[in-house]
């Protein structure tokens, strides 16, 4: 029996790739490094660690994780500022979720510092959900489940009495591994992508009753 629904942020909630990823390219135009949008998409949805990390790899450039992640966020503030909107679908769904006394959490791999910048832009604050995970309380990111297993454990609910709603393959990988049921949104990915979800839906105004309803 379905009780708790979590939601990963980046796809999901809000739609920041773009932004995150502008913030990142500066960040590296500043090192005197030159990247590209394309290069950040196989780490999409494993962090800011993974993110950031995984391009300064493919360019055999030094990477200091703290430092420059401190930088891209300083960057991220300014680039979001009044630009951010929840993505279709998301209040009416989270309203839906709590009509059902269903629990609900924001699951991220982002760092807090983004949690907290997007949730505040798209003006859903982090009171409003039952527990929000990051990805600075966990070491292994996903497609490993550690992430939603915590937010779980955090709830005081079975895995398999969870529903995810992932935007991204490594997001489904990690959910399934989890043992819980996924809502796939096509935010980032096509239909294809996401074909590992048990459901897929444009957005968060296209869902259908069953998804809620086991």
């Amino acid at each position: 029996m379905l009780k708790a629904v979590f939601f990963d942020m980046d796809g999901v909630l809000v739609d920041s790739e773009e932004f995150i990823c502008q913030a990142a390219i500066e960040m590296f135009r500043e090192k005197g490094i030159i990247v590209r949008p394309e290069d950040f998409i196989p780490f999409v949805g494993a962090g800011e660690n993974r993110y950031l990390g995984g391009v300064a790899e493919k360019y055999n450039h030094s990477f200091d994780l703290e430092k420059d992640k401190a930088r891209t966020y300083e960057i991220y503030r300014e680039i979001v500022r009044n630009k951010l909107k929840p993505l279709g679908g998301v209040k009416n769904f989270i309203a839906l979720c709590k009509q059902k006394k269903l629990k609900i959490a924001v699951v991220t791999s982002a760092d807090e510092v983004k949690m907290n910048i997007n949730l505040r832009e798209i003006g859903i604050p982090a009171e409003m959900f039952d527990a929000t995970v990051n990805g600075l309380q966990i070491e292994r990111k996903k497609p490993f489940p550690d992430i939603y297993l915590k937010a779980a454990k955090i709830l005081g609910i079975e895995p398999a009495e969870c529903l995810v709603v992932e935007d991204a393959p490594n997001g489904i990988e990690a959910s399934k591994s989890a043992g819980m049921k996924c809502l796939a949104v096509m935010s980032s990915f096509s239909e294809k992508e996401l074909k590992e979800a048990d459901w897929i839906v444009k957005d968060l105004n296209e869902v259908p009753n069953e998804v809620l309803e086991w």
